[in-house]
């Protein structure tokens, strides 16, 4: 019997828990010897890094959305997860959630925190292989059934495309080798760029933004170019995100990737695809160079037969200048002589109208006499009746008669004694004078007047 610290007497068959502990670890290495490897496949629920380790959570696939489905924490050290991750990458793969791998390890009870963990020797990356190659054979498959695994050849390339839009990592060698050939083309090449990473987790999303950015912009052709690499570097360009984004764009794309094997599913969609980006660069070039030189051919041919119909023109215009000069020397001719005869025509009707009017004027003057003379006895017999009509209507006779006639001061003849009033001076006019006369009273019948 034991005493505990409470003086209690424990049980021969209470342990501690560095004993249960203990007797875990034990049990767990007779069933799983580290001599002898452990094969686990299940689906990636979480990974992450750490100091340069790994940890990897895995559960069984038919139960990944059970919250209380068991966990397997696998852990790699730094010592092997850096070749490790090397090797996948290489092959084009990246562990992420979702995944279903198959690895190999040794199971470890660790006491400190009571975990049974799986210590990672190896990733079983020919059955990754086998999945991607099953991914990519699906995925071309659905483009194909979608009508997208040709949608860019049907794109219409621009006559000369020189609003170039380029999707790539500025600064590399690639991406160089592309620009320098526009450069060095002498053509005025209009590029944007739209910086992408070209390799990595992050470059599908990258690379798709690009496309459907530069879609939206003036481009006549949109380049997608990467420099050559391991299939690892170049998985991305696998990927349905770009596939979707080449496909989907209304503007033709063109592919420059340096490709080590087989081609991608990118230069699959892609309206053309070229092996390098030196080689997409030299294409598009090319193109602007085809035109050129058959704009050239053209202006050449316009400017031959320019000169043919100039110098047609020139013979034509010196035959009619000459046939009009002529012509004109005659029509001058038949003008004057047309003028001649004119002249001398009107110098005739001239002499005749002369004549003519002399012979009238005559006429009209034995015509004219002996009218104006009736004519001025009707006039003076009319104007001595008007005179003896005058002198009877003479105000000097009224006057001799024993009429007067009275005026006001402004010389107006007075009708009313209403145009007079008291006080204004009025002249009244007799046969053999006048009298001017102040009113000092009005009557209707009688009006009083004073002499001055």
């Amino acid at each position: 019997m034991v005493d505990d610290v409470a003086g209690e007497q424990v049980g021969p068959d209470v342990c501690s828990i560095a004993e249960l502990y203990d007797d875990i670890a034990r049990t767990l290495k007779r069933a799983f010897p580290t001599s002898i490897p452990v094969w686990v496949r299940g689906e990636v629920q979480k990974v992450y890094e750490s100091s340069g380790h790994a940890y990897i959570d895995l559960v069984d696939a038919d139960s990944a959305g059970d919250k209380a489905a068991p966990v397997l924490k696998v852990k790699a050290w730094r010592s092997m997860w850096g070749a490790t991750k090397a090797d996948l990458a290489a092959n084009g793969i990246f562990l992420k959630a979702g995944m279903t791998v198959v690895l190999r390890g040794r199971i470890e009870f660790y006491k400190a925190r009571a975990e049974v963990n799986f210590i990672l020797d190896e990733i079983d990356v020919t059955a990754l292989l086998g999945r991607l190659a099953k991914e990519r054979a699906a995925l071309i498959e659905s483009l194909r059934v979608s009508g997208l695994l040709d949608a860019q050849r049907g794109r219409v390339m621009p006559v000369v495309p020189l609003r170039v839009g380029l999707v790539g990592s500025p600064g590399t060698e690639g991406f160089n080798d592309f620009l320098g050939q526009l450069e060095r083309s002498g053509f005025g090449f209009a590029v944007t760029v739209v910086r992408a990473t070209v390799q990595g987790p992050a470059a599908p999303a990258e690379v798709g933004l690009g496309i459907r950015t530069l879609a939206d912009e003036a481009v006549d052709l949109i380049c997608v170019v990467r420099g050559g690499g391991s299939k690892g570097d170049l998985a991305a360009f696998d990927t349905a995100e770009i596939a979707h984004a080449i496909a989907t764009c209304e503007v033709p794309v063109w592919t420059g990737i340096g490709h080590t094997g087989d081609e991608s599913v990118a230069d699959l969609v892609a309206h053309t695809r070229h092996i390098t980006p030196t080689a997409c660069g030299q294409a598009v070039v090319t193109v602007v160079t085809g035109y050129w030189m058959a704009v050239v051919a053209h202006a050449s041919r316009i400017g031959s037969r320019s000169l043919g119909v100039i110098e047609e023109s020139l013979r034509q215009n010196d035959r009619t200048r000459e046939g009009l000069a002529a012509k004109s020397r005659h029509s001058v001719d038949r003008h004057r002589r047309e003028v001649a005869g004119c002249r001398q025509r009107l110098v005739a009707l001239q002499e005749i109208a002369v004549v003519r009017a002399r012979d009238d004027l005559k006429s009209r003057s034995l015509r004219l006499t002996p009218m104006a003379g009736a004519h001025l006895e009707r006039a003076a017999t009319a104007l001595a009746g008007r005179r003896q009509l005058l002198a009877a209507y003479d105000p000097a006779r009224l006057l001799e008669r024993g009429w007067s006639l009275t005026t006001d001061a402004n010389g107006r003849v007075l009708r009313s004694i209403d145009q007079v009033p008291v006080g204004a001076m009025i002249t009244t006019r007799l046969a053999d004078g006048t009298i001017t006369s102040t009113v000092d009273a009005q009557d209707a019948s009688t009006t009083a007047k004073k002499g001055t």
